[in-house]
């Protein structure tokens, strides 16, 4: 699944800034380092559940000393210290989680239900770009007439990086759809190193929550982990919600959200 999450230019600097606070005071000192980053799969396993469950809530003075204790000298540390860390990391996602609700920021999701058997053309944006970018767009085109967004992706392989450019530059020059919404998504994406830059994490956290908490109702046959409802809850509370009329549509007035279901990403890839 594809994740992302808007946040206003202006309020950028003092989230981060913010999300920082959150980490000291959590930790103990940044959690980050050479060896460590800040990602979902190191702050929400089934082993940091188990792990903060082995003691009762630690007051959080405390538990900050001794989850900082544990990431300076992990080999040292004591069933207590792994507890403390446990539940410093899961106080941290659920502060986060509120300042992005403080902030105004919106979560977007795509999510494929069924992973495609055959490649798919490598021109061609695959349809969960498309649609991921098509609430992005609803997003915008509600807000002031003036708004517009810049799409920063987490940077993977320099290749995947160049293909994807190439296809969003196909998709917003050639397809009447993505010239439209051209005018509103600046076409040329950024591309970032999530462990230099605070705000993937933000997509990283809407991305794990959703794959592993979120279901709708085609979505319910998905294995599910039930210790993410509250933090699931959250990211809900995050999603933005539309309506659009379409005339080719059997049922023109549409309420349109910002987490979408997609059967399958074969079909019609581009004019969506």
């Amino acid at each position: 699944m594809l994740a992302g999450v808007s946040v206003e230019d202006r309020d950028l600097w003092n989230l981060v800034r913010a999300i920082q606070e959150v980490e000291l005071r959590c930790f103990g000192r940044r959690y980050r380092s050479q060896e460590r980053e800040l990602k979902s799969v190191k702050l929400l396993t089934t082993s940091v559940f188990k792990h903060a469950g082995w003691e009762e809530p630690i007051p959080p003075d405390k538990r900050t000393m001794l989850a900082k204790a544990c990431l300076d000298d992990g080999p040292s540390a004591t069933r207590l210290h792994m507890a403390a860390l446990a539940q410093a990391k899961l106080a941290f996602v659920g502060e986060v989680l509120d300042l992005c609700a403080q902030y105004r920021c919106r979560a977007f999701g795509s999510i494929v239900l069924e992973p495609p058997a055959e490649r798919l053309p490598p021109q061609l944006l695959r349809k969960d770009y498309v649609y991921l970018l098509e609430r992005f767009f609803y997003f915008l085109e509600d807000q002031d007439a003036t708004s517009q967004g810049i799409v920063v992706f987490d940077e993977l392989d320099k290749a995947q990086c160049t293909v994807l450019i190439d296809q969003m530059a196909n998709y917003f020059k050639v397809f009447w759809k993505g010239r439209q919404r051209a005018a509103r998504v600046i076409p040329e994406p950024l591309f970032v190193h999530s462990d230099l830059t605070t705000g993937i994490l933000l997509a990283d956290l809407v991305a794990y929550l959703i794959s592993w908490g979120f279901r709708r109702i085609e979505m319910l046959t998905k294995p599910r982990r039930d210790e993410l409802d509250d933090l699931v809850e959250r990211i809900c509370r995050l999603r933005y919600r539309t309506e659009r009329d379409f005339d080719d549509w059997p049922h023109q007035h549409q309420q349109i959200w910002s987490f979408t279901a997609i059967p399958s990403l074969l079909g019609a890839l581009q004019e969506v």
